[in-house]
């Protein structure tokens, strides 16, 4: 008889703009269920996964998805894509199994049994902005960003805010310009940004699409006057678009490979122990699908099942643990993690301070 197994559908991106991330994800997730199955596994049970290409048509996905969740091959999903296709799967199988979103995005997600694992606007954006009004006299902001869920619902709270006075007094977002994903020319969105007189341009691109458009900001001689800052800029894309499109290049996180902690350097050893030097970069969005198997562990551990009402109730109270990013903290659905500021030094970010804490 053969020993009992949890399968994990891991949605990750091998295809479309977002797939500059897919190797760091799987790789990370490989790592997160390798040491599962050292400790045992999950409830008795030797954990494997089966992987979802995230970047593909959106319908297709969505049905590939329901299918696997339908007929069982499937227990539990993790991974990092976008907010459409997650909306998209919690209206096909929602609540049907725990479901682990990981990326950056706009928040609010509260869909029963949806644990999200990302940073949010509120404790990433908006101490973001601050910290680049204060340390650079960053006043006033041009948003590029894809045509999608999570850049148009960020950027709408952005304007929220500035309205508000939430970022401090003289912080003002004076245009913003949404451009189809897969978009391979950023003429138009440069020529807007010239005419803005903008301090600062806040990049809410995705994957190859803010490669393409860094390259191109670098060409048209825009990074010696105006700094970009973008929460979902990582290290695969300073690798992509090389240290001549990363002058003036700032990303705010909660994980950076750079990151000189005792938690992230003791997974960088056991990252590089594994893959060898040749591993995709330990980049923000693949290390957030370890993050998401190990939230999905703690939860199934605490509740001893993999119900999605049980792991909803565990989830309602506050679970800390420490994880690569440090001491986490997990309350009504949702990772609460420190967060930093760090600024491109050629290929690699030079993490600057610690912006947001986990409390």
């Amino acid at each position: 008889m053969s020993d009992p197994r949890m399968n994990l559908g891991l949605l990750i991106p091998e295809s479309g703009p977002a797939g500059i991330f897919g190797p760091s994800c799987l790789s990370s997730a490989e790592l997160a269920v390798a040491e599962l199955n050292q400790h045992g596994g999950l409830l008795g049970c030797e954990v494997t996964a089966t992987v979802i290409d995230g970047g593909a048509d959106l319908g297709d996905v969505v049905r590939d998805v329901s299918a696997r969740v339908s007929n069982g091959e499937v227990e539990a999903l993790v991974g990092w894509h976008t907010s459409a296709l997650r909306r998209e799967i919690v209206r096909s199988v929602g609540g049907l199994v725990p479901y682990i979103y990981t990326a950056v995005y706009e928040g609010g997600e509260s869909s029963p049994g949806v644990f999200t694992t990302g940073e949010v606007p509120e404790r990433q954006i908006v101490p973001a902005l601050q910290w680049m009004g204060r340390e650079n006299g960053i006043t006033s902001w041009f948003v590029v960003g894809s045509d999608y869920v999570w850049p148009r619902r960020t950027a709408g709270r952005m304007w929220k805010w500035a309205t508000t006075g939430v970022y401090g007094s003289g912080v003002r977002l004076i245009g913003e310009h949404f451009t189809p994903l897969g978009e391979p020319d950023f003429s138009d969105v440069l020529d807007e940004i010239e005419r803005s007189g903008a301090d600062g341009v806040f990049v809410l691109l995705l994957g190859q699409d803010a490669v393409s458009f860094n390259r191109q900001f670098a060409a048209r001689g825009l990074d010696r006057d105006l700094p970009r800052l973008g929460p979902l800029i990582d290290e695969n894309m300073l690798l992509a678009g090389g240290a001549g499109a990363a002058r003036e290049l700032y990303s705010v996180s909660g994980f950076f490979e750079s990151l000189g902690t005792g938690h992230s350097l003791e997974f960088g050893g056991r990252y590089a122990e594994r893959f060898g030097a040749s591993a995709p970069p330990l980049a923000s969005p693949g290390e957030s699908c370890y993050e998401g198997v190990r939230l999905l562990a703690e939860l199934v551990e605490r509740s001893a099942s993999v119900n999605v009402s049980e792991l909803s109730a565990h989830a309602q109270a506050d679970i800390h643990y420490d994880s690569p990013r440090g001491h986490v903290r997990f309350r009504r659905h949702h990772l609460a993690q420190d967060v930093y500021m760090a600024k491109a030094r050629g290929l690699e970010f030079d993490v600057l301070e610690q912006i947001a804490a986990v409390g």
